[in-house]
């Protein structure tokens, strides 16, 4: 009965995504292009969204659902890593044409060949998850 509210929240955040066009290939087409501000817009705004939220949440010092302070730890450094994961992770969507939340939203509208999308994604998560450790972090 509690994911109940998880799943509605996500049914909110599918039917957002679809009508601001997210998941529209176009768009994203466009914003690869550079022909569009339409989705760098998107994505501002939940940068923005974030960076409020976090400073909110560690002010009011929120707790979780059990009643523990929520602690977000600092990020640890090194630019490279995520210089070489952003890359991967943009190239993958320039090519697939969606980034992973889309990716449910369009195999819901009906899109079925974007499954073979989450299955090459889940299989690189897979794949990473084998090798991380001889990787240099």
């Amino acid at each position: 009965m509690r994911a109940i509210k998880y799943l509605i929240v996500g049914f909110v955040f599918g039917i957002v995504l679809t009508k601001s066009e997210a998941v529209s290939w176009y768009r994203i087409y466009e914003m690869f292009q550079f022909q569009s501000f339409h989705m760098y817009g998107i994505i501002m705004v939940a940068i923005a969204t974030g960076i409020v939220g976090l400073q909110i949440i560690k002010r009011k010092q929120f707790k979780t659902n059990k009643g523990e302070l929520i602690q977000i730890a600092d990020k640890e450094k090194g630019s490279f890593r995520y210089w070489i994961g952003g890359l991967l992770f943009g190239l993958g969507w320039a090519l697939v044409g969606a980034c992973p939340g889309p990716i449910f939203i369009l195999i819901g509208a009906g899109f079925l060949p974007v499954v073979l999308v989450l299955i090459g994604a889940l299989l690189g998560t897979f794949l990473y998850g084998l090798i991380k450790d001889k990787l240099p972090h």
